[in-house]
């Protein structure tokens, strides 16, 4: 399908595997990386090379529903517990502490009477996709702006 793929093993060595990404990333002129799902912090080099530029998105309302280990169902039954009337889909900036670089667009996800964290979840998981996709748009359409700094001035981004 033409698309470009490399496998960067993680486990043995990951500043290597850090070094590596960021290299791969930027042979590929990569303008934004793109997280969804991924589940691992990111090293130093690759949030060097891409600060501002990188984009996660989480299934609940950051800053409060954000943090380690606060992902999947885990979120949903944070936001169960808090008896919160909505959650929220929260495309973020990517920096070196889970789910705390500022965030770039929100989508409100009614929490409804009788909800639990698999039903919010399957709403939420529902609606992700679309979301993230329209806030790329945004991004590349001049919409939305990503954060400014020396790092992007630098980049030439």
């Amino acid at each position: 399908c033409g698309v470009t793929a490399r496998v960067i093993p993680t486990l043995r060595d990951p500043e290597a595997a850090d070094r590596r990404l960021a290299e791969a990333l930027l042979e590929a002129k990569a303008d934004l990386v793109i997280l969804s799902g991924y589940l691992r912090r990111l090293g130093p080099a690759t949030l060097a090379a891409f600060a501002g530029r990188i984009l996660n998105i989480h299934p609940g309302p950051l800053p409060d529903f954000g943090g380690e280990g606060m992902y999947g169902r885990h979120v949903h039954e944070a936001v169960i517990a808090a008896g919160l009337p909505a959650s929220e889909i929260c495309v973020h900036v990517v920096d070196a502490v889970y789910d705390h670089g500022p965030v770039l667009a929100r989508l409100s996800v009614p929490v409804e009477a009788g909800d639990t964290a698999e039903t919010l979840e399957q709403r939420v998981t529902a609606a992700e996709p679309a979301f993230f996709v329209e806030t790329l748009r945004a991004i590349a359409d001049g919409r939305l702006a990503l954060p400014s700094g020396p790092d992007r001035a630098k980049s030439g981004a």
